[in-house]
């Protein structure tokens, strides 16, 4: 089931969100994504460090006390 709220945008385009949803949300910040007519608002749920580990592939030959050989790595993956 959706809440249905109603809300005036004053002249600066701010709308206030109620404070119940706010409340369900772990973050202050928000994803606003414009789509056919309409804005939906998504919360942006916050990650843990950890969840971050080994998310970016790196080849196994990369010198990574250098900088520029460490992008190259990585370019050379995104063109893949």
């Amino acid at each position: 089931m959706s809440d249905v709220v109603v809300k005036r945008v004053d002249a600066q385009g701010r709308i206030s969100l109620p404070i119940a949803w706010r409340r369900e949300w772990k973050s202050d910040k928000v994803v606003l994504t414009k789509r056919d007519g309409s804005i939906e608002v998504a919360p942006i749920e916050p990650l843990k460090p950890s969840e971050l580990f080994d998310s970016i592939e790196v080849p196994a030959d990369v010198d990574f006390s250098d900088p520029h050989a460490l992008k190259r790595g990585l370019l050379e993956l995104r063109g893949r």
